[in-house]
């Protein structure tokens, strides 16, 4: 009868003469077939050894061409009846096979000759924070989770969706403690990773959706300039992601069902589990669970597990009054016990007398707040006066998370100082330590609870002089690093402009401040460096908003993360529009017209001419401000806007004006820049060695240690190269641009490099054209570089005329030809127009003549503009 207990009369099948992953599930399909077992019937003799195999997990594991894991296969060996030798056996066949399929391996190369590919990264996201080592009671509610997690109860059987579950209680009952454990216990069960966000809901400004959305994107492995700016798409792009994958969320914190519902994967191979102080009843499909406060028996055993076995054992029945008088709530209890650990000398006694005074008056269970600040008054007065104002300052910053220097900065004292500081209250539960980020900094994290409590008592001791001091010298410390770290970052080499803001002396020959790698520096301090623009906003510290977005631009850039930049500079524009703070304005506007410009995805409009516009204004406030860096930078921007309408008078008067202001205040960027926009001017009107003479100053773009700067410079001189006939020499230019683009995961530049490579492969007749052109096609449309993708596609449509392809050239051509409309960039509308013209003509189309005609009255528009008479110069700033 199918599902009863069968004992097998003969051996079972052996691993031992298997080579390949296929024949391994093969061999592990026959083993179950052996075993005369139901997948259910799998699952709870896995269980009754202590493993974890759920139904779902065999059914893939036996169907999927691929290795399964290693703790998977050793689960599945045994639940079929064999020992714990053959089991091993099985294991390291496998393992056998891994090895064999990873041997030869090692980093691709970087691309050559145009053989370019962008791998998908295969990324098993880990988030779930630490499990608590003392976790304590919560048993029924552990086992009922992981039952519907697991898809093992009625309900879910019966329905095919998500597997939801809840967890609801009053702040400080143990939810996100009790989450994380079921978290951890059913990592086995999610092989393709764990995705965990703090959502908080008990903030006045809880996460919107689609920042979670684009955490978990990039979690997963997307790249950021992959991730759309529309939250609905995000969500369909996150859904697909998970479509088919076994991964388990922990949504902590939730503030309601509106800020969870769109995280929420569409996939029954997916679970998801929420911690909220709601029961959030809107979600469909859940199963619920309340969590109130400990039993007796519980509230012993974790201040046992805390304080010491032996001391509860020995002063029982002060142990009993102390778990009383903290009402049962784990979190009171933890904090009451972490007291008795630090202070071996206490008798249980003295610390029960401390809780049954006038500060107990306030009835615990009537309303869980009252509680919890009756708990954490008693560990803040046990602390001396230093650590409690360390506490009270830190509580008025808006930060998720911070490194330890951050709290030497809020003290004024050393590292080691603030660290030992720090670390006290982390001994008193009131602060916790998370570990080290991707640069190795320790970092803490204030409770949701433990910083309303502290900001309360930060009202009642703290004088409003002393808030603002500290918010000045914690705003001015991340002002400080931030500084540092982006002069190392590769992207524009615009000006550096700084505010009025005070920066802290800092001890920069601390590890933490002087060896990270500045990218990932960034990576680790994005958040938190975005909740300190935004709190500089709301507060009216327009001069270290500004000053700190500007700081970001440049890993904003190489990063890709344009929507983030955009968002962050008008939000940052408008604050100093407001307190009429006009160089953070022109500061914020700068980087809007650069990313607005190149990264557009706007279906109408002239981005040349849009940009000429606001560089314009953008020069007249730098003018007015009397600034010569910034008014070199606006320069530059009107002298492309021009070149791009054919104006090559007027854009090189002011390409020239560019470079004396850059001369003049000592900006090497503007230098460079001004010297391109020349170099570009030149190459427009066929007069390549001139525009070849760019690379005189490679020996200055690589003194600014902005390798972005010595890519273009490279990239520029290479294309000139190329016109001039010296292919050799272009390619080795061209190649070093593509590999230090690619090095620093400069998209942008190496799009354009790209291009420049398929140029040059096409005039020398390679066929490494066509897949080259290909890739800078991807890249671009990927990433929203609309003028990138309408030159790369131009130039595909004349790799097709080349192969003979007229309907494929057509197809590009068009294509490129509807983008030009909305870039402005005459020339090349022109020459796209022209390379239509005579793909049409090929295929007898009177489409032809049109295109022509059209091509012919743009190249007549831009002899006008050649002859315009050039605009008048500005007057430098000390004139009269």
């Amino acid at each position: 009868m199918k599902g009863r207990l069968v004992v097998p009369t003969t051996p079972p099948p052996s691993p031992d003469e298997v080579s390949s992953t296929a024949e391994f599930v093969a061999a592990l399909r026959r083993l179950r077939d052996w075993s005369g077992q139901t997948y259910r019937q799998l699952t709870r003799r896995a269980q009754t050894a202590g493993d974890i195999l759920p139904p779902s997990t065999t059914v893939t594991m036996l169907s999927r061409p691929s290795l399964p894991r290693e703790e998977l296969v050793s689960a599945f060996v045994r639940a079929c009846g064999l020992d714990e030798a053959a089991a091993a056996r099985w294991v390291a066949v496998r393992g056998a096979l891994a090895s064999n399929s990873t041997s030869g391996g090692g980093t691709p190369p970087i691309p050559h000759e145009g053989r370019w590919r962008a791998p998908e990264r295969d990324v098993v996201p880990a988030m779930l924070p630490t499990d608590i080592a003392d976790f304590t009671g919560r048993e029924e509610h552990v086992t009922a989770l992981c039952q519907h997690l697991l898809g093992l109860d009625q309900d879910t059987r019966r329905h095919h969706a998500t597997p939801v579950a809840t967890i609801s209680g009053m702040g400080g009952v143990g939810k996100t403690t009790l989450a994380v454990h079921v978290g951890h216990r059913l990592t086995a069960a999610y092989p393709d990773g764990q995705l965990y966000v703090n959502l908080r809901g008990v903030e006045t400004s809880p996460l919107r959706s689609g920042d979670v959305l684009a955490k978990f994107l990039r979690a997963l492995g997307v790249d950021s300039r992959m991730i759309p700016a529309d939250e609905a798409e995000r969500a369909e792009l996150f859904r697909t992601h998970l479509a088919g994958r076994r991964v388990l969320l922990l949504l902590d914190n939730a503030a309601s069902e509106e800020q969870v519902r769109p995280v929420i994967p569409g996939t029954a191979t997916c679970a998801v589990l929420i911690t909220s102080r709601s029961r959030l009843a809107g979600i469909e499909g859940a199963r619920r669970v309340d969590v109130d406060v400990f039993p007796p028996a519980a509230a012993l055993r974790l201040l046992a597990a805390v304080a010491g076995g032996d001391r509860v054992t020995a002063e029982h029945l002060d142990a009993m009054q102390i778990v009383t008088l903290c009402g049962g709530l784990p979190l009171a209890i933890r904090v009451a016990g972490a007291r008795l650990a630090g202070r071996p000398a206490w008798r249980l006694g003295h610390l029960a007398t401390m809780l049954d005074d006038e500060r107990r008056r306030l009835d615990w269970l009537a309303t869980g707040d009252l509680a919890v600040r009756a708990s954490l008054t008693l560990s803040y007065q046990a602390l001396d006066e230093r650590a409690r104002g360390l506490l009270r300052l830190l509580s008025v910053f808006d930060l998720p998370d911070f490194p330890a220097w951050f709290v030497a900065v809020v003290l004024e004292e050393t590292l080691a100082s603030g660290t030992a500081h720090a670390e006290a209250l982390v001994d008193a539960q009131l602060l916790n330590a998370i570990g080290t980020d991707v640069c190795g900094q320790q970092r803490y994290r204030i409770h949701d609870l433990v910083r309303l409590f502290a900001r309360e008592r930060a009202t009642e001791e703290e004088t409003g002089e002393a808030v603002v001091e500290a918010l000045r010298r914690g705003f001015g410390g991340w002002l400080a690093v931030a500084e540092r770290m982006a002069r190392h970052m590769p992207g524009p080499c615009y000006a550096a402009i700084s505010g009025p803001a005070r920066r802290p002396l800092m001890d920069w020959s601390h590890p933490d401040l002087s060896a990270p790698d500045p990218g990932l520096w960034f990576d680790a301090e994005r958040a938190t460096l975005l909740s300190t623009i935004r709190q500089a906003c709301v507060l009216g510290y327009d001069d270290v908003a500004f000053d700190l977005a500007g700081c970001m631009e440049k890993y904003f850039d190489v990063r890709g993360m344009y929507r983030d930049w955009a968002d962050v500079n008008a939000e940052v524009m408008s604050v100093c529009q407001a307190a009429g703070n006009r160089l953070g304005e022109a500061v914020m506007l700068r980087g809007l017209i650069d990313l607005t410009t190149w990264i557009d995805d706007r279906p109408s409009g002239d981005a040349m001419s849009r940009q000429h516009d606001e560089a314009a204004r953008l020069l007249e406030m730098f003018t007015q401000l009397r600034h010569e860096p910034g008014m070199s930078d606006a320069a530059v921007m009107c002298a492309w806007a021009l070149v791009a309408a054919g104006d090559h008078s007027a854009a090189a008067a002011r390409a020239r004006e560019a470079l004396q202001l850059a001369e003049r205040s000592d900006h090497r960027g503007g230098r460079i820049r001004a010297r391109l926009a020349l170099s570009l001017i030149s190459y427009e009107q066929g007069r390549f060695a001139d525009a070849a003479l760019l690379t005189e100053m490679l020996d200055e773009a690589r003194a600014l240690n902005n390798p972005r700067w010595v890519a273009t410079v490279l990239q520029f001189a290479g294309t000139a190269l190329a016109d001039l006939g010296h292919f050799v020499r272009s390619h080795q230019m061209l190649h070093e641009s593509l590999s230090i683009a690619q090095r620093h995961g400069d998209t942008y530049t190496e799009v354009f490099t790209l291009v420049g490579l398929a140029r040059l492969y096409l005039r020398r007749g390679a066929s490494t054209a066509r897949e080259t052109a290909e890739a800078a096609v991807r890249l671009s449309r990927a990433y929203h570089m609309t003028h990138h993708l309408a030159e790369a596609l131009l130039l595909l449509g004349e790799i097709e005329l080349t192969e003979d392809h007229p309907a494929e050239a057509i197809d590009r051509l068009e294509e490129s030809v509807a983008l030009w409309r909305t870039r402005g960039w005459h020339s090349l509308h022109a020459t796209a127009l022209e390379r239509l013209g005579h793909a049409y003509a090929r295929t007898g189309s009177p489409a032809a003549q049109q295109a022509f005609d059209e091509a012919r009255a743009i190249s007549a528009r831009l002899v006008t503009a050649e002859h315009a008479s050039p605009p008048t110069l500005l007057p430098p700033p000390d004139a009269d």
